[in-house]
């Protein structure tokens, strides 16, 4: 995956702006004694912010851009002048990206729709300036809000195709043959395992004015779902298919014990696969005659529609498009919610140049601990009001 331009794994280093620090200034005018405190308040620090641009298909971009800060908001000025507010950074990635903790590896968010923003890192907000707690008692107050600090997290961003049909199998089972017998992708074929090395898309054309989308999945190999193989890398695209399409060579050995081999591995990587619609073709069917189909037919799973087809020679793709579309539509597929991400696997996931991350020391001029666990705005000036209520008692 070195050379390839799909990249569908990135991990980055986020930090959102501080806040400016409000002024403590005071008015200062000839024939004007004692003006009072005018100091004003600090600007807010920028935010980062994801957004889905449909324009994108993968995250080659945020390879080579590994460290992403907004900058901080100014201080405020004299005269009640506010701090000018820190420029938010926008992360532009695919539809269809999760993010999540990179150690912890638990789910963040994730954009689905073009256009989506989400604030990944909010700025810290601005501290206020002491014309705000000048009081009858108190009226001229020494003191300001400092700014409220920045957050630096490292996240890995993971992209998950979309698509209606995910085709599921054993490395050489047909998948790339099928796709590019019903769609215009034009996949990787080659006699030999492991030949598809990142997903694919193709559009698939239904009876005239209506399509569907398949995705080729990489292989997957008994023990995918525990980092063997290519499978763990890929396997987190499967999670954004509507309906999942098991494909099985007619020459293997033994269709239903390949057929649980993959389904367990699913159920291992997450188990809400198993609520997904599932159809099973066996590829390379016109390797058959009659005898050999009706033993086969005796020895399939049960619970599972299963169609004969052929790539080569086009044996049984009407069918196989018929029964796709209606599980697509079907009212099952469009009731089900979104997925729960399960939570990432760091030891698994992680690449050796993901040890770029490191951590800055803070050179700012006050100490923000007593802010740092507050979980939002209004905690953060309740709290700073409760202190001063207390320094005035």
């Amino acid at each position: 995956m070195a050379d390839s331009n799909f990249i569908d794994y990135v991990k980055i280093l986020c930090r959102s702006g501080k806040g400016g620090a409000g002024s403590r200034h005071f008015h200062r005018a000839k024939y004007v004694p004692k003006g009072g405190p005018d100091g004003g308040d600090g600007g807010r620090g920028g935010h980062i912010i994801l957004r889905a641009n449909r324009n994108m298909w993968t995250l080659l971009s945020l390879r080579y851009t590994r460290h992403i800060f907004a900058t901080d908001g100014q201080s405020g000025g004299e005269g009640r002048s506010s701090g000018k507010q820190g420029e938010d950074k926008i992360i532009d990635v695919p539809v269809g990206t999760a993010v999540f903790d990179a150690e912890t590896g638990e789910f963040i968010c994730e954009v689905t729709e073009d256009g989506e923003t989400v604030h990944l890192l909010r700025g810290g907000k601005g501290g206020l300036g002491n014309w705000h707690f000048a009081t009858s008692t108190n009226r001229a107050p020494r003191y300001a809000q400092p700014g409220q600090p920045a957050i630096e997290k490292a996240v890995v961003l993971e992209l998950k195709l979309l698509g209606d049909v995910g085709l599921v199998g054993f490395p050489n089972a047909g998948k790339s043959t099928l796709l590019s017998s019903i769609s215009a992708a034009k996949p990787k074929i080659a006699d030999y395992p492991f030949t598809t090395m990142e997903p694919s898309l193709g559009i698939v054309n239904y009876r005239g004015d209506k399509s569907f989308v398949m995705a080729d999945i990489p292989g997957i190999i008994e023990g995918a779902s525990e980092g063997k193989g290519l499978g763990l890398r890929f396997l987190r695209h499967i999670e954004r298919n509507a309906v999942l399409l098991f494909m099985i060579p007619a020459d293997s050995d033994d269709i239903r014990k390949d057929y649980e081999v993959l389904l367990n591995e699913l159920r291992t990587f997450n188990p809400e696969l198993m609520d997904k619609s599932r159809i099973l073709a066996i590829s390379k069917s016109d390797m058959l005659d009659d005898e050999l189909r009706e033993a086969i037919s005796k020895e399939l799973p049960e619970g599972v529609p299963v169609v004969f087809i052929s790539a080569v020679t086009g044996q049984g793709l009407t069918e196989l498009k018929d029964l796709l579309w209606r599980e697509i539509n079907s009212e099952e597929n469009k009731i089900a919610g979104p997925i729960t991400h399960r939570k990432l696997n760091i030891r698994h996931q992680g690449e050796p140049e993901d040890d770029f991350i490191f951590s800055q020391d803070n050179d700012d001029e006050y100490e923000f601990d007593e802010y740092s666990g507050l979980e939002s705005d209004q905690d953060w000036e309740d709290e700073f009001w409760d202190e001063e209520s207390s320094i005035n008692s």
